[in-house]
C-alpha cells in the first residue's frame, strides 16, 4: 500500500450507539495498516470505563486504547486517551486528565467543564498526528446524541479537530443495523453528514446472499457506500466494557477447576482474567452479588473503583456470607486491588474519598486493615512472589493503603516501580495458603505463576497439572491481532478506505 500518500492523517470511527464494535475494528485497522508499512497510533479522546491501565510513565489510560496500541505494535501512552471516566455512581465520576486524577464530578459539572479542554485535545491529537502516518480515532457512543453535541469533542466534535473523514459501525447482531445507520445519519448536521464516507456493518451471522440487497437500498438512502460487511467473530482479545459476551459464559464445558469471578457493580480491569480462559481443564465463569455462588475450587474478588460501596453490595445480597461458607468448604479465595482491600478485617474512609460510610467491615480473611487516601498509585510493578519464588509483574491502580495488623506472609517482594528500583512487598497469603491478597492487576498474565497457583489447586483435589493453550500469553495476543486483522481484511474494502484515508474530507 506504500502507493499512497499519507503522513499525519487520521481516519475517525464511529458507531450507532455503545458496543457496536468501534474498538474492535479500530484496533483490526490499527494492525491492518501496520501490517501494510504504515506509522499507526490510536486515539481516543475521551473514554467512559472502569477498564484501565497503567503506562510506563505512571500514567492512567482506557484498555481500549492499550489494545490498540499493541495491535499498532506501539508502547501505550496517555495522550493516545487523555481524558478518562471512571463512574463512581449513576451520576458521578472520576476525571482523569493526560493520566492523572483531576477530579470527581457529577455528570452537569463536568459537561460544563467540557469546553475547557478542547483546545488541549486538539493540541494533544496534533502532536499524535505529526509523529504518525495514520492515527485511528475512535468515537464514543453516538454521534447523534443531539443534546451533547454543543460541547462535543468525542464524536463529530473531534472530527473535526482532527479534520477526519468518519466511518461509521452498525452491528447487525442486535438487529435493527438498516435504521440505526440511517437514523444516525438522519440526526447528523449536513457538514457532519459529509464527514461520513463510508458504514461498516459488524458482527453479521447469516447469508450475504439476503442481506445484499438492504446494502443497496440503504446506499441509496444515505448517499454514502457500505464498505464491507464483518462477520460475527469470536476472539480472545481484551474487550473494553463489562458487556462484553464472554463475562455473561462459562468458557466451554464445566472444567475440572471451577473459578468464580464476583461481578461486583463497580468492577474493574475485568481483563485480569482473560489468560484464565486459555488453560484447559478451567472453567471460568462470572458471578453477580444476588446470584447463585455454588461450590467452586477459587473464588476471585476482583478490582473495584468503589471498595465500599462493593463491599456493602455483597453484604446487602448475602454474597459475603456465601463466600465465608465456600471459603469455610474448601475454596481458595483471591483478591485483587479492591478485592484484596476487602479480605481485609476493616475498610476505612475517613475522607469519604469513595463514599459517604466512613468504614466498613470486610470479609475478616486476612489480618489487615485499609485506609483510603486522597493520592491514588499508579505504577508499573516487577518482583517475585513468595509462595513459589517465581517472577511476576503487574500494574497497580489504588487510593487505598493496606496496613498488616499481625505478624504475615506477604504475596510478593517488589523489586521496581515504574523502572525504578526499590525494596519493597506487596499483598498478603494467610498462613495455609487459601486467602491471597495483591495489588498486582495483570497477576495471571503472569504464566509461571498462574500454572503453578492453578496447579497447587488440582494437586488437592488429586488432579493432573494444567494444560495451557498456548506458549505464550503475549505470543497469543499477536497471533490474535493477526487473525483479527485478517478476518477485517478479508471483509473490507481496504482500496476504498485508503483513498478515504488519502482524500480526506474532500473526497
Amino acid at each position: 500500500m506504500s502507493n499512497y500518500s499519507i503522513r499525519g492523517k487520521g481516519i475517525m470511527i464511529q458507531g450507532t450507539a455503545s458496543s457496536v464494535g468501534k474498538s474492535m475494528i479500530a484496533a483490526a485497522l490499527c494492525r491492518i495498516f501496520t501490517q501494510d508499512g504504515f506509522d499507526v497510533n490510536p486515539f481516543k479522546s475521551q473514554n467512559m470505563s472502569l477498564n484501565s491501565y497503567i503506562t510506563y510513565e505512571g500514567l492512567e489510560m482506557g484498555r481500549a486504547q492499550v489494545m490498540q496500541a499493541e495491535a499498532a505494535r506501539k508502547v501505550p501512552t496517555a495522550a493516545m486517551n487523555p481524558i478518562l471516566l471512571k463512574p463512581t455512581s449513576d451520576r458521578k465520576s472520576q476525571v482523569i486528565i493526560k493520566g492523572k486524577v483531576h477530579s470527581d464530578m457529577d455528570a452537569v459539572d463536568y459537561f460544563a467543564f467540557k469546553k475547557q479542554l478542547k483546545n488541549e485535545i486538539r493540541d494533544i491529537y496534533r502532536g499524535l498526528a505529526d509523529k504518525s502516518d495514520i492515527v485511528v480515532i475512535e468515537g464514543a457512543g453516538s454521534p447523534a446524541e443531539i443534546n451533547l453535541n454543543s460541547e462535543d469533542f468525542v464524536n463529530m466534535g473531534m472530527a473535526k479537530l482532527a479534520d477526519a473523514p468518519v466511518i461509521l459501525v452498525g452491528d447487525i447482531d442486535r438487529g435493527g443495523v438498516f435504521a440505526s445507520l440511517a437514523g444516525t445519519m438522519l440526526l447528523l448536521t449536513e457538514e457532519e453528514r459529509k464527514r461520513v464516507k463510508g458504514v461498516i456493518i459488524n458482527k453479521f451471522r447469516g447469508s450475504l446472499e439476503i442481506l445484499e440487497p438492504g446494502l443497496k437500498m440503504l446506499e441509496d438512502i444515505i448517499k454514502v457506500p457500505v464498505l464491507g460487511v464483518v462477520p460475527y467473530y469470536h476472539h480472545y482479545l481484551e474487550d473494553e466494557d463489562s458487556v462484553a459476551d464472554w463475562l455473561q459464559h462459562v468458557k466451554g464445558e464445566q472444567g475440572e477447576t471451577d473459578i468464580a469471578v464476583v461481578s461486583l457493580p463497580y468492577m474493574s480491569n475485568f481483563t485480569d482474567f482473560n489468560a484464565l480462559r486459555l488453560y484447559k481443564g478451567v472453567s471460568l465463569r462470572f458471578v453477580r452479588p444476588h446470584e447463585e455462588l455454588g461450590k467452586p475450587d477459587i473464588i476471585i474478588i476482583p478490582g473495584t473503583k468503589s471498595t465500599i460501596k462493593d463491599m456493602a453490595s455483597l453484604e446487602q445480597t448475602g454474597m459475603k456470607r456465601k463466600i465465608l461458607d465456600c471459603y469455610q468448604q474448601g475454596s481458595v479465595v483471591f483478591g485483587i486491588c479492591g478485592g484484596y482491600q476487602m479480605l481485609g478485617q476493616r475498610i476505612y474512609d475517613p475522607e469519604r474519598t469513595e463514599s459517604d460510610l466512613e468504614s466498613i467491615e470486610g470479609l475478616g480473611l486476612l489480618e489487615c486493615e485499609t485506609v483510603f487516601r486522597q493520592e491514588k498509585t499508579t505504577t508499573l510493578t516487577a518482583g517475585r512472589d513468595k509462595l513459589f519464588g517465581l517472577s511476576i509483574k503487574g500494574y497497580e491502580i489504588h487510593m487505598g493503603e493496606t496496613l498488616a495488623i499481625s505478624k504475615y506472609k506477604p504475596f510478593a517482594d517488589t523489586f521496581s516501580q515504574n523502572g525504578t528500583a526499590l525494596e519493597s512487598i506487596d499483598g498478603m497469603i494467610n498462613d495455609n495458603n487459601t486467602v491471597f491478597g495483591t495489588y498486582l492487576h495483570g497477576i495471571f498474565d503472569n504464566k509461571a505463576y498462574t500454572e503453578s497457583f492453578l496447579n497447587m489447586v488440582r494437586q488437592r483435589k488429586g488432579l493432573p497439572p494444567v494444560e495451557y493453550d498456548v506458549q505464550d500469553y503475549w505470543e497469543f495476543k499477536e497471533q490474535q491481532y493477526d487473525k483479527l486483522a485478517e478476518v477485517v481484511r478479508g471483509s473490507l474494502d481496504m482500496e476504498k478506505i485508503y483513498r478515504i484515508i488519502e482524500d480526506g474530507i474532500d473526497g
